[in-house]
């Protein structure tokens, strides 16, 4: 069985080695197929460690499926979109969506973990929607109503927000289809970090067209 030993790992503590090796094994074999003995010995910690600090498997799973991108600026900026001019709100959000990408083999793993969710769900996905993925919705739907400056939030404004959210979900989902069909788009951070100015710039024009569509129906109601 292969040990958590790179340098990095031999100075973290028994929970974080327990919580990558988790999140190895959970993604390979999934909850049921895992076994909490293989996951101690990747991390070479005591299998009583997982009743300390996670409470059980499925503590040490939940875990593993949150943790390893918990850090990430996407999860810790939206409120400071509205606050910004819209290029610059924008900007900031593709730059923090997309930085997980360049964490390489972690991020990958990550990603097969949450499609194992999918086909095997254990209800992380729920929680994950309810407390991550719902308020970085509701984060762009404040802005397009500030920008757009409607009265009330409306169903083309959580269209748009799926539309331009959606641009950068598709390099997480279809990463392996990206990186083989043009693989310079994701080859280093400089990269990463170019695809996000750009997918701003898409964003800016979707919303400016959103906005003239809503002028232009307005317009043809009163005449």
């Amino acid at each position: 069985m292969p040990k958590i030993q790179d340098n990095a790992a031999k100075n973290t503590s028994a929970r974080s080695r327990l919580v990558l090796a988790a999140l190895h094994i959970f993604a390979e074999k999934g909850f049921e197929g895992a076994s909490t003995r293989e996951i101690c010995e990747m991390a070479e910690a005591n299998i009583s460690a997982i009743r300390y600090y996670f409470g059980d498997k499925a503590g040490l799973y939940r875990a593993a499926f949150t943790e390893p991108m918990c850090d990430a600026p996407c999860r810790r900026n939206t409120t400071a979109y509205t606050t910004l001019a819209l290029p610059d709100a924008l900007k900031l959000f593709f730059r923090d969506f997309l930085d997980p990408l360049k964490r390489g083999e972690e991020f990958r793993l990550v990603m097969k973990l949450h499609f194992r969710e999918m086909i095997e769900p254990t209800g992380a996905w729920q929680q994950e929607i309810d407390a991550e993925i719902k308020p970085q919705h509701e984060a762009i739907v404040a802005l397009l109503t500030q920008h757009l400056v409607l009265t009330r939030v409306d169903i083309d404004a959580h269209r748009l927000a799926f539309a331009i959210i959606g641009m950068a979900v598709h390099y997480y989902v279809g990463h392996e289809v990206v990186s083989a069909i043009c693989p310079q788009l994701l080859n280093s951070p400089k990269a990463i970090d170019t695809l996000a100015e750009r997918l701003a710039g898409y964003a800016a024009a979707m919303i400016e067209a959103d906005a003239n569509r809503r002028l232009s129906e307005s317009n043809h109601e009163k005449n």
